[in-house]
């Protein structure tokens, strides 16, 4: 099982090789958003599939409810 500090690790991996094309202020508008779409993405998994089949409907299909906790 993967633990905390494998996480915080390969942040700072992918920080260290946003470093090199970014400057440092741009730096801080990258990676804040990254970090906050990563964790919208994990946190939604559960309902993607459902999402997704969702949208595939054609305009007129009545749509589901989908419960999404946070």
């Amino acid at each position: 099982m993967l633990d905390h500090s494998y996480f915080a690790n390969l942040i700072w991996q992918v920080a260290d090789l946003l470093r090199g094309p970014c400057r440092p202020p741009q730096y801080e508008r990258v990676m804040l958003p990254m970090t906050v779409l990563r964790r919208f993405d994990c946190v939604l998994a559960p309902t993607r599939a459902k999402v997704l089949a969702a949208h595939k409907r054609p305009a007129g299909a009545s749509r589901a409810t989908l419960s999404i906790r946070c």
